[in-house]
């Protein structure tokens, strides 16, 4: 069944109500500062108002924003070209705009993302991602072709780049999901004669994301020319016009891809999680998570709160090549992780040697709390942070029992939960013994809601790395900000999976 991807028509009464913005300002300001760097003064004015707003349709842009007509349009066609905003058509004709903050701000992420995919799929998979991102959408064909010609612009004289390696790597990204199939307009196979839609219906078969279509692309880049002569010596001005007035389309045309961003996402975490599990175990251990996570990269769902079960043999026969461990010794292992306090791996039945599976709800909340913990103790200095985790730890303590527990003066136990609770990384919970609520009849326990504090530093940290590229705008020396916006973006995305994971949860 075709599933609708965005861009469908509804009916009159299910339309939203208007857009009250649930963003901080601070998140408005880094998505003003984003699509100005990327798109200009235009398209920017436009999106944020977008924002603020929510859906609107275009006539309400243009009186709103005092901006013509046409270049409403075309800042509407660049955002939507790179899915920052998304349309509705409503049954009476009316098409309305919204913009997708969320991804707005994965902007941020993506010189992680050109990264991510030269460490995995080298110079090629780097430039492949780098273009789909540049041009938010493009087809098979021309994405090979344009990362063919960069490639062998650096190579050496008389090297080229085969068409047919760059389409190896596109096919390799698509089969690991990094790359995905765009929605296309909605066909219907009996035709109204009537007057098209005001807005095209865009869907796609799920089965069909990740299938990249047969060509048979032969040829190699092309270097570009920087003289007025061509190869041959001849002047550029005699050289005949060619026309391309017939020229043929080419077998893929209309199917175009994005860059998977959530499969970047899943990807992250997943290398974080291996991350922590080195740090609390050892290499060996997370050598065996990583393999876990690699065997369910494609099969669970990045939002999944566990991974699909794997037995003790898969999980041996998929491990690394020369990575020397007897199966007995696995088993030892798995047994270790399975047991461990954090339950970052659980077991899930006996067949196979055993199932096992990786508990991502809960390795995203340890990660989440290890964030918290060291925002704690780089604010606040070490015994804040030893009496935060003292009360992550208890989940309710009365201050007389902190001060006990973390063997702490009372009264420097005390200013050092009113700065926590003063910032909102620890809260208090009162406990009335009597429906009149007497102060000497109650019970004041501190708690840590994980969940809000998770919210309150992610905000901090969108209001540091607008600050940070606004600093980094203004900044003539060479050292620029970049290596700071990137540490912030860590903590931003850990965070922001967390919650998103919870909520999902609840």
């Amino acid at each position: 069944m075709n599933k609708p991807m965005f861009g469908s028509t509804c009916d009159d009464t299910k339309k939203p109500l208007r857009f009250l913005s649930t963003m901080t300002q601070a998140e408005i300001k880094l998505c003003s500062l984003l699509l100005q760097e990327h798109f200009g003064e235009i398209v920017e004015k436009i999106g944020v108002h977008l924002i603020r707003t929510g859906s609107q349709p275009i006539r309400a842009i243009v009186h709103d924003t005092g901006t013509s007509l046409d270049q409403v349009k075309k800042a509407l066609c660049v955002l939507i070209q790179h899915n920052l905003v998304i349309y509705q058509v409503y049954r009476r004709g009316m098409v309305e705009y919204e913009a997708q903050c969320s991804r707005v701000l994965r902007m941020l992420r993506y010189p992680r993302y050109i990264y991510t995919a030269k460490t995995l799929y080298n110079d090629t998979g780097e430039l492949i991602v780098e273009e789909l991102l540049l041009n938010g959408k493009m087809t098979m064909s021309d994405l090979v072709k344009k990362v063919a010609d960069r490639l062998t612009e650096t190579m050496e004289d008389g090297k080229t780049m085969d068409y047919a390696e760059v389409s190896s790597t596109f096919v390799r990204l698509a089969d690991t999901h990094f790359v995905q199939r765009c929605p296309l307009v909605h066909v219907t196979e009996n035709s109204d004669p009537g007057p098209p839609p005001p807005a095209p219906t865009l869907v796609i078969n799920e089965k069909d994301m990740y299938l990249v279509p047969k060509l048979s692309l032969i040829g190699k880049g092309k270097r570009r020319r920087s003289s007025e002569d061509d190869a041959t010596g001849e002047p550029k001005a005699k050289r005949p016009k060619h026309t391309t007035d017939n020229k043929e389309p080419t077998p893929d045309d209309g199917i175009y891809w994005q860059a998977n961003l959530d499969r970047f996402h899943q990807h992250f975490r997943d290398q974080a999680i291996v991350s922590a599990v080195a740090n609390r175990m050892d290499q060996t251990s997370s050598e065996i998570v990583r393999t876990m996570l690699r065997m369910s990269e494609v099969t669970t769902r990045s939002s999944a709160p566990f991974t699909q079960p794997l037995s003790s043999n898969e999980i041996f026969r998929s491990l690394p090549v020369g990575y020397n461990i007897s199966k007995q010794v696995l088993d030892q292992y798995l047994t270790l992780l399975a047991d461990d306090p954090l339950e970052f791996v659980g077991k899930s039945g006996d067949s196979g040697g055993g199932m096992y599976i990786i508990n991502l709800h809960k390795a995203l909340g340890s990660l989440a709390r290890t964030s918290l913990e060291s925002v704690v103790q780089e604010r606040f200095g070490s015994r804040c942070a030893r009496i935060f985790r003292l009360v992550l730890q208890k989940k309710h303590l009365e201050q007389k029992q902190v001060e006990d527990f973390a063997m702490i003066p009372a009264k420097e136990a005390k200013d050092m939960l009113y700065k926590m609770l003063s910032e909102n990384f620890i809260s208090l919970q009162e406990i009335p013994k009597t429906p009149d609520h007497a102060p000497s009849r109650t019970f004041y326990l501190y708690t840590v809601n994980i969940l809000s504090a998770a919210r309150m530093l992610l905000h901090r940290c969108y209001k540091s790395i607008a600050n940070l590229i606004e600093r980094r705008q203004f900044e003539t020396k060479e050292n620029k900000l970049d290596a700071s916006e990137i540490q912030v973006d860590e903590t931003i995305f850990l965070l922001e999976s967390y919650i998103e994971n919870t909520m999902k949860r609840q």
